[in-house]
């Protein structure tokens, strides 16, 4: 699609890769970029793989454009949890292939799929915004109540616990672990298993069973937009 996303379609699988730089920052080009591979992955009614740059699926925001100003920072956060609220009501499936650290907004993506897999190593998973000075949003906060395990819900959306890819699984940000040689292979055979379901009934599936879910996020990216509290 860009130099920043990149679409591969292959025997009815999208392959969604993001590679914007080392931390793989989430800026309105990204978002802008992603909405198209999207949309191209609808038209061509293909299971979806989400995926990063070696090392690194997303470190979260572009902090220069969050730095600019608080509408500036107020604007991509909307562009951002849009995104999310599309990826959790995506009418096909959509697989995270997680190439090492996602933190912040990255993490909150991994949260919004259907399946995630991740890789062995040294490497941080989580959500660190009360860490690092930033009042968790509500949309953020609802997208981690979600999909989070209860006990790890607190741990991570208000101590910004850290995980390493075993502790990831446990806390809900990833469904496994497997070696780093062999995430796209899995990530694949998932797909194919995937590509078996009643695509129809997987969507209106989706929708029913997140739809108090979809309601609640759409009120609070709403809430955001018009106060985000980013400090304070």
């Amino acid at each position: 699609m860009t130099d920043i996303v990149d679409y591969q379609l292959n025997d009815g699988i999208a392959t969604i890769t993001i590679n914007n730089g080392k931390a793989n920052a989430l800026s309105h080009e990204v978002f802008e970029a992603l909405n198209k591979a999207l949309d191209q992955a609808e038209q061509d009614s293909a299971v979806v793989i989400l995926t990063g740059q070696a090392g690194i699926f997303s470190g979260g925001y572009d902090l220069k454009e969050m730095q600019k100003g608080p509408k500036e920072a107020v604007a991509l956060v909307t562009v951002g949890s849009k995104l999310t609220r599309r990826l959790a009501a995506f009418p096909l499936p959509v697989i995270g292939a997680c190439t090492g650290h996602a933190i912040a907004k990255g993490a909150f993506m991994l949260l919004s799929v259907d399946y995630r897999i991740g890789i062995e190593g040294n490497f941080k998973l989580g959500l660190n915004e009360v860490l690092i000075g930033m009042t968790m949003h509500h949309a953020g906060i609802e997208i981690a109540r979600h999909r989070l395990a209860p006990a790890h819900f607190y741990r991570s959306v208000i101590n910004a616990e850290i995980y390493n890819p075993e502790g990831a699984v446990a806390a809900g940000f990833l469904d496994e672990v497997v070696a780093p040689g062999l995430l796209i292979e899995r990530a694949t055979a998932i797909a194919h298993q995937f590509q078996q379901l009643n695509m129809k009934a997987h969507q209106q599936t989706k929708v029913k069973a997140k739809a108090d879910y979809l309601a609640l996020l759409d009120r609070c990216i709403e809430q955001d937009s018009a106060h985000l509290g980013l400090t304070g």
